[in-house]
């Protein structure tokens, strides 16, 4: 530093000492106040800083998660018998079965159709309870 600088330095300080003595005390109270809070917010930030680096990567892996349990889907297990083609066959043989045609079946099985409603709704009322 050359000596023009240190003149200059000496006589901010002195300006800034002054200013300092003569500012009223309602005014200082307003700057101490503006003073606490920017440093409240200056560390604030840091706070908010760290959560958001702690959930980001648990966000990314529940993200992740989510997408292998989408993806993922298990592999049918075999019946006992280990005749699992057989046991799908079956099913699908007793879906297809048709009741018989109006004209080979017994014309009283025709009369009495809301009964046969009846029985068949009750009879899975009752089968649900069990």
């Amino acid at each position: 530093m050359n000596s023009s600088d240190k003149q200059f330095e000496k006589r901010a300080r002195a300006l800034y000492q002054e200013a300092t003595q003569n500012v009223d005390p309602v005014t200082a109270g307003r700057l101490r106040a503006a003073r606490r809070t920017a440093l409240q917010a200056a560390t604030a930030p840091a706070t908010s800083h760290h959560r958001a680096r702690v959930l980001l990567p648990v966000g990314a892996l529940a993200a992740m998660a989510l997408a292998a349990l989408m993806i993922w889907q298990p592999t049918p297990q075999p019946h006992a018998d280990g005749n699992q083609q057989g046991a799908v066959a079956g099913i699908s043989e007793q879906d297809n079965e048709l009741p018989p045609g109006a004209d080979s079946a017994d014309p009283g099985l025709y009369q009495n159709l809301d009964f046969y409603g009846w029985l068949a709704a009750s009879n899975n009322d009752s089968q649900t309870k069990h």
